[in-house]
């Protein structure tokens, strides 16, 4: 499955979120990296001092809840709480590939995708651009504010060195209820030709695409 591309926060939010940020304190990011990861990172993250969940992580959380889109995508089962990241000039993550089980303790979940929502105006940083290694060659990604991009968590992927400004993002990952990635695609997809043949035809053709899509969802899903 490739990556997709959703607006998850409306500008208000961001403009409610970034402020915030700047009163947070930031910690070191290798602070919850592991392994490989660890060496590899190089930034700054909200420091998080207990379960519970922030103004900023309601904020994020209900982003993803309402975009119906990403639902679709994703099937979240569970979603971690998101951390807030900062990257200052020369700093960069370097290649690496996230961990199988994400979280600690009862937090803890399967990373089926990850999730960047960009907070900073793209315009205000050179650098920062989200890399993915992809079939087809390395994928750069930088994008609005507010716009998150959804990849599979078994991505090789960095963020390239910042070279002036700061780059904002939020990152949490999703164990998804479909666990075999092909068939979210295949859901994703079907899905979508539903809804297009909702708008545009309906009729018989309409009933048995929505059989397929149920029918399949029953056999793939895990609640």
């Amino acid at each position: 499955m490739n990556f997709q591309i959703f607006r998850i926060l409306e500008s208000d939010e961001v403009n409610r979120i970034v402020p915030a940020l700047a009163r947070q304190v930031f910690v070191d990011g290798k602070v919850t990296a592991k392994g490989l990861a660890r060496e590899a990172k190089n930034n700054l993250q909200v420091e998080r001092t207990g379960p519970g969940l922030s103004d900023l992580d309601q904020m994020v959380l209900s982003g993803l809840r309402r975009n119906e889109a990403f639902q679709a995508f994703a099937f979240p089962k569970r979603v971690l709480l998101p951390i807030f990241s900062r990257y200052e000039p020369g700093m960069e993550y370097g290649w690496h590939v996230d961990n199988a089980v994400m979280g600690t303790g009862t937090e803890a979940l399967r990373s089926d995708l990850a999730i960047t929502i960009f907070l900073s105006d793209p315009a205000s940083y050179a650098g920062g651009e989200l890399v993915l290694e992809m079939p087809l060659g390395e994928q750069e990604i930088k994008l609005d504010a507010g716009e998150a991009v959804v990849y599979p968590a078994t991505t090789v992927h960095r963020v390239a060195a910042i070279t002036q400004g700061v780059r904002l993002a939020a990152v949490t990952w999703v164990q998804s209820a479909v666990n075999d990635e092909r068939l979210r695609g295949i859901l994703f997809d079907l899905g979508n030709a539903v809804k297009q043949t909702e708008a545009s035809a309906g009729g018989k053709t309409l009933t048995l695409l929505n059989k397929s899509y149920h029918n399949l969802l029953r056999y793939a899903i895990d609640l």
